[in-house]
Protein backbone atom coordinates (compact mmCIF):
# COMPACT_ATOMS: atom_id res chain seq x y z
CA UNK A 1 0.00 0.00 0.00
CA UNK A 2 1.76 3.05 -1.02
CA UNK A 3 -0.70 6.06 0.22
CA UNK A 4 -0.88 8.97 -1.53
CA UNK A 5 0.34 12.26 -0.07
CA UNK A 6 -2.74 14.52 0.08
CA UNK A 7 -4.95 11.71 1.30
CA UNK A 8 -2.82 11.68 4.32
CA UNK A 9 -2.65 15.23 4.90
CA UNK A 10 -6.71 15.11 4.80
CA UNK A 11 -6.15 12.32 7.38
CA UNK A 12 -4.26 13.84 9.50
CA UNK A 13 -6.58 17.48 9.34
CA UNK A 14 -9.02 15.29 10.54
CA UNK A 15 -7.63 13.62 12.91
CA UNK A 16 -6.28 17.39 14.56
CA UNK A 17 -9.30 19.13 13.87
CA UNK A 18 -12.35 16.70 14.53
CA UNK A 19 -14.15 17.76 11.19
CA UNK A 20 -14.15 16.95 7.11
CA UNK A 21 -15.58 20.38 6.87
CA UNK A 22 -12.21 22.04 9.61
CA UNK A 23 -10.12 20.09 7.27
CA UNK A 24 -10.90 21.33 4.27
CA UNK A 25 -10.59 25.28 5.83
CA UNK A 26 -7.35 23.92 6.90
CA UNK A 27 -5.71 22.38 3.41
CA UNK A 28 -8.14 25.24 1.74
CA UNK A 29 -9.91 22.82 -0.72
CA UNK A 30 -14.16 21.75 -0.33
CA UNK A 31 -15.30 19.53 2.44
CA UNK A 32 -16.27 17.63 -0.66
CA UNK A 33 -12.81 17.07 -1.89
CA UNK A 34 -11.48 16.04 1.90
CA UNK A 35 -14.52 13.38 1.81
CA UNK A 36 -13.36 12.06 -2.07
CA UNK A 37 -9.54 11.38 -0.41
CA UNK A 38 -10.69 9.94 2.69
CA UNK A 39 -12.63 7.37 0.98
CA UNK A 40 -10.23 6.91 -2.15
CA UNK A 41 -7.77 6.12 0.89
CA UNK A 42 -10.44 3.75 3.02
CA UNK A 43 -10.17 1.82 -0.27
CA UNK A 44 -6.91 1.30 -1.05
CA UNK A 45 -6.62 0.48 3.09
CA UNK A 46 -9.78 -2.33 2.33
CA UNK A 47 -10.61 -0.55 6.30
CA UNK A 48 -12.62 2.61 7.30
CA UNK A 49 -9.96 5.40 8.64
CA UNK A 50 -12.09 7.42 9.79
CA UNK A 51 -15.26 7.32 12.51
CA UNK A 52 -18.10 9.52 11.30
CA UNK A 53 -19.14 11.22 14.55
CA UNK A 54 -18.81 14.52 16.64
CA UNK A 55 -16.06 15.25 16.46
CA UNK A 56 -14.30 12.94 13.64
CA UNK A 57 -11.96 10.71 14.75
CA UNK A 58 -9.60 8.09 13.81
CA UNK A 59 -10.25 4.61 13.49
CA UNK A 60 -7.50 1.95 15.34
CA UNK A 61 -7.15 1.37 12.02
CA UNK A 62 -6.38 4.97 10.89
CA UNK A 63 -3.95 5.67 13.38
CA UNK A 64 -0.93 4.27 11.90
CA UNK A 65 -1.89 6.22 8.38
CA UNK A 66 -2.14 9.54 10.85
CA UNK A 67 1.17 8.57 12.23
CA UNK A 68 2.70 8.33 9.25
CA UNK A 69 1.06 11.59 7.64
CA UNK A 70 2.46 13.58 10.30
CA UNK A 71 6.00 11.57 9.94
CA UNK A 72 5.95 13.22 6.30
CA UNK A 73 4.82 16.05 7.14
CA UNK A 74 7.91 16.77 8.93
CA UNK A 75 10.03 15.69 5.85
CA UNK A 76 7.95 17.79 3.41
CA UNK A 77 8.61 20.58 5.95
CA UNK A 78 12.48 20.50 6.54
CA UNK A 79 12.91 20.32 2.55
CA UNK A 80 10.74 23.19 1.96
CA UNK A 81 12.74 25.40 4.35
CA UNK A 82 16.09 24.02 2.33
CA UNK A 83 14.24 25.24 -0.96
CA UNK A 84 12.11 28.42 0.34
CA UNK A 85 13.69 31.06 2.70
CA UNK A 86 10.95 31.99 5.66
CA UNK A 87 9.43 28.91 5.49
CA UNK A 88 9.47 27.62 9.33
CA UNK A 89 8.93 23.90 10.62
CA UNK A 90 7.35 23.04 13.88
CA UNK A 91 8.79 20.50 16.00
CA UNK A 92 6.52 18.64 18.65
CA UNK A 93 7.50 17.28 21.68
CA UNK A 94 5.83 16.34 24.86
CA UNK A 95 7.54 16.77 28.25
CA UNK A 96 6.54 16.51 32.11
CA UNK A 97 5.82 19.90 33.64
CA UNK A 98 8.68 19.02 36.56
CA UNK A 99 10.97 19.25 33.57
CA UNK A 100 9.91 21.88 31.70
CA UNK A 101 10.12 23.79 35.13
CA UNK A 102 13.68 22.29 36.07
CA UNK A 103 16.54 20.95 33.64
CA UNK A 104 14.55 21.54 30.31
CA UNK A 105 15.51 25.10 30.64
CA UNK A 106 18.28 24.61 28.83
CA UNK A 107 16.45 22.92 25.46
CA UNK A 108 14.56 26.50 25.59
CA UNK A 109 17.78 28.49 25.72
CA UNK A 110 19.04 26.54 22.76
CA UNK A 111 15.68 26.42 20.83
CA UNK A 112 15.98 30.40 20.79
CA UNK A 113 19.25 30.60 18.81
CA UNK A 114 17.23 28.33 15.75
CA UNK A 115 16.07 29.98 12.67
CA UNK A 116 12.49 29.02 11.80
CA UNK A 117 12.22 26.55 14.17
CA UNK A 118 8.98 26.74 16.71
CA UNK A 119 8.72 24.41 19.38
CA UNK A 120 5.29 23.39 20.06
CA UNK A 121 5.15 21.83 23.48
CA UNK A 122 2.73 18.93 25.07
CA UNK A 123 3.14 18.89 28.98
CA UNK A 124 1.96 15.40 30.10
CA UNK A 125 3.51 13.05 32.70
CA UNK A 126 6.07 11.48 31.66
CA UNK A 127 4.38 7.88 32.49
CA UNK A 128 1.95 8.77 29.47
CA UNK A 129 3.64 10.56 27.16
CA UNK A 130 4.34 7.07 25.43
CA UNK A 131 0.31 7.71 23.92
CA UNK A 132 1.45 10.81 22.11
CA UNK A 133 3.98 8.96 20.62
CA UNK A 134 2.43 6.65 18.95
CA UNK A 135 -0.30 8.88 17.73
CA UNK A 136 2.19 10.67 16.07
CA UNK A 137 0.85 13.64 18.35
CA UNK A 138 4.58 14.60 19.15
CA UNK A 139 7.89 13.70 17.47
CA UNK A 140 9.88 12.96 20.56
CA UNK A 141 9.01 12.65 24.39
CA UNK A 142 10.74 12.84 27.60
CA UNK A 143 9.22 9.66 29.00
CA UNK A 144 10.06 7.42 32.50
CA UNK A 145 9.29 4.16 29.83
CA UNK A 146 12.38 2.51 29.01
CA UNK A 147 10.39 0.26 26.04
CA UNK A 148 10.64 2.13 22.59
CA UNK A 149 7.43 2.46 20.76
CA UNK A 150 7.10 1.42 17.67
CA UNK A 151 9.10 3.29 15.05
CA UNK A 152 10.62 5.30 17.95
CA UNK A 153 14.36 5.04 19.01
CA UNK A 154 14.85 5.54 23.11
CA UNK A 155 17.76 6.85 25.32
CA UNK A 156 18.39 7.23 28.82
CA UNK A 157 18.65 10.72 30.14
CA UNK A 158 19.02 10.68 34.08
CA UNK A 159 17.05 10.21 36.93
CA UNK A 160 15.32 13.77 38.28
CA UNK A 161 15.32 13.37 42.38
CA UNK A 162 12.48 14.87 44.10
CA UNK A 163 12.53 15.42 48.07
CA UNK A 164 9.77 15.25 50.71
CA UNK A 165 9.52 18.94 51.98
CA UNK A 166 7.17 20.52 54.26
CA UNK A 167 7.01 24.25 55.96
CA UNK A 168 8.97 23.87 59.39
CA UNK A 169 5.26 23.91 61.33
CA UNK A 170 4.34 20.30 59.81
CA UNK A 171 7.02 18.50 59.89
CA UNK A 172 6.27 17.22 63.10
CA UNK A 173 2.62 16.49 62.01
CA UNK A 174 2.55 12.26 61.65
CA UNK A 175 2.52 11.14 57.70
CA UNK A 176 -1.07 10.35 57.99
CA UNK A 177 -2.74 13.44 59.30
CA UNK A 178 -0.10 15.72 57.43
CA UNK A 179 -2.21 17.39 54.68
CA UNK A 180 -0.54 16.53 50.93
CA UNK A 181 -0.27 18.06 47.72
CA UNK A 182 -0.61 16.21 44.37
CA UNK A 183 0.16 17.81 41.15
CA UNK A 184 -3.32 15.97 39.13
CA UNK A 185 -4.80 12.79 39.05
CA UNK A 186 -2.21 10.94 37.13
CA UNK A 187 0.38 12.19 40.24
CA UNK A 188 1.17 9.36 42.09
CA UNK A 189 4.46 10.03 43.56
CA UNK A 190 3.41 11.12 47.03
CA UNK A 191 1.31 8.02 47.65
CA UNK A 192 3.84 5.69 46.21
CA UNK A 193 6.38 7.41 48.96
CA UNK A 194 3.64 6.17 51.70
CA UNK A 195 2.56 2.94 50.56
CA UNK A 196 6.70 2.22 51.13
CA UNK A 197 6.78 3.44 53.92
CA UNK A 198 3.58 1.47 55.02
CA UNK A 199 1.07 4.77 55.49
CA UNK A 200 -2.09 5.44 54.26
CA UNK A 201 -3.05 8.83 52.33
CA UNK A 202 -4.05 11.38 54.34
CA UNK A 203 -7.29 12.76 54.71
CA UNK A 204 -6.76 16.34 53.11
CA UNK A 205 -5.16 16.04 49.77
CA UNK A 206 -4.95 18.99 47.77
CA UNK A 207 -4.56 18.71 43.77
CA UNK A 208 -2.67 21.51 42.32
CA UNK A 209 -1.54 21.14 38.59
CA UNK A 210 0.87 23.63 37.50
CA UNK A 211 4.54 23.28 38.81
CA UNK A 212 5.50 26.24 39.57
CA UNK A 213 2.17 26.73 41.15
CA UNK A 214 2.43 23.17 42.99
CA UNK A 215 6.06 24.26 44.54
CA UNK A 216 4.45 27.57 46.26
CA UNK A 217 1.58 25.85 47.26
CA UNK A 218 4.41 23.42 49.01
CA UNK A 219 5.99 27.05 50.58
CA UNK A 220 3.04 28.65 51.40
CA UNK A 221 2.38 25.43 53.94
CA UNK A 222 -0.24 24.09 52.13
CA UNK A 223 0.58 20.95 52.55
CA UNK A 224 3.91 18.43 52.05
CA UNK A 225 5.12 16.96 48.78
CA UNK A 226 7.86 15.54 46.61
CA UNK A 227 9.59 18.28 45.11
CA UNK A 228 12.63 18.29 42.11
CA UNK A 229 15.70 19.37 44.10
CA UNK A 230 16.08 22.42 42.14
CA UNK A 231 12.95 23.73 43.15
CA UNK A 232 13.03 22.31 46.78
CA UNK A 233 16.67 24.13 46.68
CA UNK A 234 15.87 27.59 47.17
CA UNK A 235 13.46 26.98 50.41
CA UNK A 236 15.60 24.69 51.97
CA UNK A 237 18.48 27.30 51.85
CA UNK A 238 16.15 29.78 53.21
CA UNK A 239 14.95 27.84 55.87
CA UNK A 240 11.04 28.20 54.59
CA UNK A 241 11.23 24.38 53.89
CA UNK A 242 12.73 21.14 55.08
CA UNK A 243 13.29 18.10 54.60
CA UNK A 244 11.04 15.13 55.81
CA UNK A 245 13.44 12.95 56.86
CA UNK A 246 15.93 11.42 53.92
CA UNK A 247 12.51 10.94 51.93
CA UNK A 248 13.30 10.76 47.98
CA UNK A 249 12.40 9.65 45.19
CA UNK A 250 14.36 9.34 41.88
CA UNK A 251 12.72 8.99 38.23
CA UNK A 252 14.50 7.83 35.33
CA UNK A 253 14.08 9.74 32.46
CA UNK A 254 14.31 9.07 28.90
CA UNK A 255 14.39 10.21 25.48
CA UNK A 256 12.03 8.69 22.80
CA UNK A 257 12.27 10.02 19.77
CA UNK A 258 10.60 8.57 15.71
CA UNK A 259 13.03 6.70 14.06
CA UNK A 260 13.17 9.53 11.19
CA UNK A 261 16.59 11.36 8.82
CA UNK A 262 15.54 14.81 10.47
CA UNK A 263 17.52 17.44 10.97
CA UNK A 264 15.85 19.41 13.44
CA UNK A 265 14.93 16.46 15.73
CA UNK A 266 18.76 15.50 15.50
CA UNK A 267 19.07 19.10 17.22
CA UNK A 268 16.50 19.23 19.46
CA UNK A 269 17.69 15.56 20.10
CA UNK A 270 21.53 16.99 20.64
CA UNK A 271 19.61 19.54 23.42
CA UNK A 272 17.75 17.49 25.69
CA UNK A 273 21.33 15.05 25.61
CA UNK A 274 22.99 18.16 26.82
CA UNK A 275 20.46 19.65 28.93
CA UNK A 276 19.88 16.25 30.56
CA UNK A 277 24.12 16.12 31.48
CA UNK A 278 23.31 19.60 33.50
CA UNK A 279 20.33 19.38 35.31
CA UNK A 280 19.80 15.25 35.93
CA UNK A 281 21.54 12.75 38.23
CA UNK A 282 23.57 9.99 36.26
CA UNK A 283 21.86 6.94 36.77
CA UNK A 284 24.25 4.30 38.12
CA UNK A 285 26.72 2.57 35.66
CA UNK A 286 25.51 5.08 32.48
CA UNK A 287 26.01 8.50 31.78
CA UNK A 288 23.03 11.10 31.59
CA UNK A 289 23.57 10.92 27.40
CA UNK A 290 23.12 7.12 27.04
Amino acid sequence: MEPDPAQLAALVAIAELGSFEAAARELHVTASAISQRIRALERTAGQVLVSRGTPCRPTPAGEPLVRLGRQLRLVYDEARRELTTGVPVDVRVAVNADSLATWFRGVLAAAATWELSALQLRVEDQAWSQGLLRSGEVLAAVTSDPEPVQGCTVEPLGAMRYVAVAVPALAAVPWARRPMVVFNEKDRLQHDLLERRGTSAPAVVHRVPTSADFAEAVRLGLGWALLPEAQAAPGLASGELVRLGREHVDVPLHWQRWRLDSELLGRVTEAVRSAARTGLRAVAGRSPSG
